[in-house]
């Protein structure tokens, strides 16, 4: 329906169920003028009555919409080489090349671990030999590879003593001698008592005041200790390393 407003001649396009039937009252959006629209019943009524034929309703305008630009054409695409037959390299989908990754061997890596781990314990078995501690490695039960030093024990008698307070005072004296022309390293001193049965009873050992003799010298040492086993029957000195006799 196209309102035409009767004072500025303002035409407005609207629906018909916007003005009903029965008509309303309107108001120009440009002069602000009001009047009373009949609906399109009342008005075919009215041009009836007046003989005057409906003109047809003009279509509503089409609305049309503008063209859509043409989709962009796509990149030129590069040219590409394509090899002949039997000349493209060999894929292989399990080669350890990006994107791929070698795969980790848990395996492999605790076969590693426990290599380096028996590695150490030879390093540390080697600085225990080579230090001079045979007791320590006799200890563990490890093998003695010094070879017998030279030197000789010249011991003095044993001399018990009991003391005042009730206990009794085991004393062991002597030298240790360099019959050789060479300087000699002056090992250790190991004291052993044992009884009737050879069995040892007690031990100790006594570390010399020097670490090494001059040819043919001689070195002295002494050794007390309390409250040794009453069983102890016989005394054995020997160098630390070496095998009691």
């Amino acid at each position: 329906m196209i309102l035409e407003c009767t004072q500025c001649r303002t035409r407005y396009l609207v629906p018909d169920s916007a003005i009903g039937p029965e008509g309303r009252t309107v108001r120009c959006a440009s002069c602000k003028h009001s009047w009373f629209q009949a609906g399109q019943v009342l008005d075919l009524v009215a041009r009836a009555e007046a003989g005057v034929t409906p003109s047809p309703t003009p279509p509503a305008p089409q609305i049309i919409a503008p063209p859509q630009p043409a989709p962009p054409a796509p990149p030129p695409q590069p040219d590409v080489e394509i090899a002949p037959p039997g000349t493209a390299p060999e894929y292989d989908a399990f080669a350890h090349q990006p994107p791929f990754r070698p795969r980790r061997n848990p395996a492999r890596r605790w076969t590693m671990i426990a290599f380096a781990a028996g590695v150490a314990m030879l390093i540390g078995v080697a600085a225990i030999l080579y230090s001079g501690a045979p007791g320590l490695a006799r200890q563990f039960g490890l093998p003695i590879g010094t070879p017998p030093t030279p030197l000789k024990i010249v011991s003095n008698p044993i001399d018990r003593r009991d003391l005042a307070n009730g206990s009794e005072m085991f004393a062991v004296s002597g030298k240790v001698v360099n019959p050789t022309d060479q300087r000699q390293h002056v090992p250790d001193i190991r004291v052993e008592l044992k009884d009737a049965q050879n069995r040892l009873v007690y031990s100790w050992t006594i570390r010399p005041e020097t670490v090494s003799l001059p040819p043919r010298g001689a070195v002295e040492f002494n050794s007390a200790k309390l409250d040794v086993p009453v069983n102890s029957k016989q005394l054995v000195l020997s160098f630390s390393g070496e095998s009691a006799s």
